[in-house]
């Protein structure tokens, strides 16, 4: 892979009994938005704390930038982010708080202003931060993390308590970072904001890689789903619906409203199901699974594990 940001093999982790990272082979490409996908204890916090030289491995090869990474701690050169969010003085306003990591990071003051407007935080610049909500806070580490230009973005939960305005601001930074090159990786318990910003994920389960590559590839293998469809004659759509192909008849008869119809698919199947449709007349107004294929597959390849994350 060339412009590699990541390349990790065979990295191990454990505490103590546990064993929270077991062979992960992980590959991130510069100029790519990556998601890191896991039910709780999968050891994606372990992982992302690696990432910023939190910790080191117990085993395997991690390359970050090119560079190999040493087993003494420490934030590898081009690398910013945040874990189990940001570390921020409350007492202190935006702007301050800004001030002091550029002081520490050897950063120019010049580039504060530039990470506040980033992040939509201009008009609170001189605000404390003890009266910042979740969402806010989350907002000044990112302005945070951005100071120094880093190549390497690491983000833990980066839309967690953004209100809509708040997370379209952090979603088009994060795709305006990753246009200009930068590889960003980012965990998330919210499929959308994976689905609307990542192309490629890896999600981890009980410390193993289960999957990991293009976002679409995963879409596709989470199979059959159910899909809600409005149309504009619902009798005639359930007549057409039985006489599918590919369709399962258990589930085409439930329904939300008296106007919608929920089937169960493939994509080719539902393809073929709108096709059919349109051409007894009906006009298809909305066609959506129920369960987005991205949360899906998660399920599937991943179950329901509610441990605590390490």
């Amino acid at each position: 892979m060339e412009n590699r940001a990541i390349r990790a093999r065979g990295i191990t982790k454990t505490f103590g009994d546990v064993v929270a990272l077991d062979g992960v082979d992980v590959d991130v490409a510069a100029g790519t938005v990556h998601g890191l996908v896991g039910p709780n204890g999968a050891g994606k916090t372990t992982l992302l704390g690696m990432l910023l030289g939190l910790s080191s491995p117990d085993s395997g090869d991690l390359e970050i930038l090119g560079q190999p990474v040493a087993r003494s701690l420490g934030v590898p050169d081009g690398v910013a982010g945040f874990v189990d969010g940001p570390g921020l003085y409350p007492a202190l306003s935006a702007r301050k708080n800004l001030r002091a990591v550029a002081r520490l990071r050897g950063y120019a003051s010049a580039e504060i202003d530039d990470a506040l407007a980033q992040v939509g935080l201009v008009e609170v610049a001189d605000d404390a931060v003890r009266g910042f909500s979740l969402g806010m806070r989350q907002r000044l580490g990112l302005a945070a993390a951005l100071l120094g230009d880093p190549r390497l973005l690491v983000l833990d939960e980066p839309a967690n308590g953004l209100d809509p305005a708040g997370k379209r601001q952090v979603h088009r930074t994060i795709a305006a970072l990753a246009e200009a090159g930068t590889a960003v990786v980012l965990s998330s318990h919210r499929m959308d904001d994976l689905a609307a910003l990542c192309s490629d994920v890896t999600l981890l389960a009980t410390g193993r890689v289960v999957f990991s590559g293009p976002l679409a590839k995963l879409a596709a293998e989470s199979g059959d789903l159910d899909y809600r469809i409005v149309t504009s004659d619902p009798a005639l759509a359930r007549q057409v619906v039985a006489a599918a192909d590919g369709i399962a008849a258990a589930t085409a008869s439930r329904a939300d409203t008296t106007d919608a119809l929920v089937v169960r698919g493939g994509v080719p199947a539902m393809d073929a199901l709108v096709a059919r449709l349109v051409q007894a007349g009906i006009a298809v107004r909305e066609l959506a699974p129920v369960t987005p294929p991205l949360e899906a597959a998660f399920l599937a390849l991943t179950g329901d594990d509610e441990e605590d994350d390490r």
